[in-house]
């Protein structure tokens, strides 16, 4: 859930940064004087919404290692660390990928897969899921992370979340055009008003919240996909029901300290919507029907 959390804040705020310094330069302004032409528009919002998604998904292992402070295993000091070197080069074997660099750091249970090639990833375990595993499970664990790398996901989740981001940039202007020349007549001395700006700023917003449900919902379903691949390379999804049992027995707070506001992976509702992860039961669930 980490490497998700950070990837989308990394990417909102290059977003919102951007079309700050746009809208500064006149971007916004030209855009309105032009009468919005949608073409135009449509640019804008691409170079916008995608630009956010791909400096996130290029800091991503450097993001990683900086927020959890994991340091990359280069010589192995003790039997542990060689273990999952070594299990990590079988994995990645087996998946048809270069082996990823391997890290560790301290924190709750928990593990993550970063970076923007499948061929030059990171792959992270935390002290305490090393300290609440046996191998089977660890091996469980890690063909899942191996499995998120050899599936590109983060990359795929790189132009998701690029296209959900202009489609909001988009989507907000338009609205903010319409209600503008709604409640002022501004657009006939060429300039925006206020109701501009202020709908576009309120029409990010919302939209920003619907576009997270989609990136969260696809965030689940390859979940799902990871979990199916981790028994893939195994052999049996016996490790893997195993390593989700174990975690589902642990601690809800799973995340490092300053992360635990955003363990809402379990929660039902409408917080739901939002969860990066399934409920651990239905993972499960999907395991032994063999669904995914």
């Amino acid at each position: 859930m980490k490497r998700i959390f950070l990837f989308i804040v990394t990417n909102l705020a290059v977003v919102l940064v951007m079309s700050i310094v746009l809208s500064l330069l006149g971007g916004n302004r030209y855009l309105y004087r032009s009468g919005l032409d949608l073409g135009s528009l449509l640019v804008f919002s691409l170079v916008v919404g995608f630009t956010g998604s791909i400096i996130s998904l290029l800091m991503s292992k450097r993001m990683a290692k900086w927020s959890t402070g994991a340091y990359v295993i280069d010589s192995p000091s003790n039997a542990t660390e060689q273990w999952l070197l070594n299990t990590v080069q079988k994995l990645s074997m087996e998946a048809g990928i270069r082996m990823p660099e391997v890290a560790v750091y301290e924190g709750e249970p928990n593990a993550f897969a970063t970076g923007a090639f499948k061929n030059s990833a990171l792959v992270a375990v935390s002290t305490g899921l090393l300290q609440s595993m046996n191998h089977e499970e660890m091996e469980a664990v890690l063909g899942h992370e191996i499995t998120h790398v050899a599936n590109g996901d983060m990359v795929t989740l790189t132009l998701i979340q690029g296209v959900v981001n202009t489609f909001v940039i988009f989507l907000a202007r338009v609205v903010g055009f319409v209600v503008d020349n709604v409640l002022s007549r501004n657009s006939e001395n060429g300039r925006s008003g206020v109701g501009y700006f202020f709908t576009v700023f309120v029409c990010e917003i919302l939209f920003g919240v619907l576009a997270s449900m989609i990136v969260a919902w696809f965030s689940r379903y390859r979940e799902f996909r990871a979990d199916a691949g981790s028994a893939r390379l195994l052999g049996s999804s016996r490790p893997m029901i195993h390593a989700l049992q174990r975690l589902g027995h642990m601690q809800s707070g799973d995340l490092p300290k300053n992360m635990t506001a955003m363990g809402i992976s379990s929660r039902s509702g409408f917080m739901s919507l939002f969860a990066t992860h399934p409920p651990i039961e239905k993972r499960i669930e999907a395991l032994q029907t063999g669904r995914i």
